[in-house]
């Protein structure tokens, strides 16, 4: 298996707001995949509707298993996901600065 595949990955779920649209999405940068859903960097979903805010995300020992539990949540209904969020952020906090600040440690 190549390094890429080693390396790290991420799942986590961004909101337009409290209980608002919600995306799933994966990545071996938290941060730098964050910051460009904030910057409307990549066009797409995330930029037309306005889903910014990080509500949840885990870390996974290698990106294959985050992609797989990616794939996994997406398939979830929503009632699902919000529950998830809501069991470690019941105020649907956004959790971008806690990110950067950890990331600088």
């Amino acid at each position: 298996m190549s390094a890429e595949y080693e390396t790290g990955g991420y799942v986590y779920l961004l909101a337009s707001k409290m209980a608002g649209t919600i995306y799933v999405g994966v990545t071996s940068n938290l941060v730098k995949r964050i910051t460009e859903h904030r910057e409307g960097i990549t066009k797409g979903f995330t930029s037309k509707h306005k889903v910014h805010r990080l509500v949840y995300f885990e870390q996974h020992g290698t990106i294959v298993n985050a992609i797989k539990r990616e794939k996994k949540i997406k398939g979830w209904k929503r009632a699902w996901k919000i529950r998830l969020i809501e069991k470690g952020n019941p105020k649907w906090d956004d959790l971008y600065p806690e990110i950067v600040r950890w990331d600088k440690a």
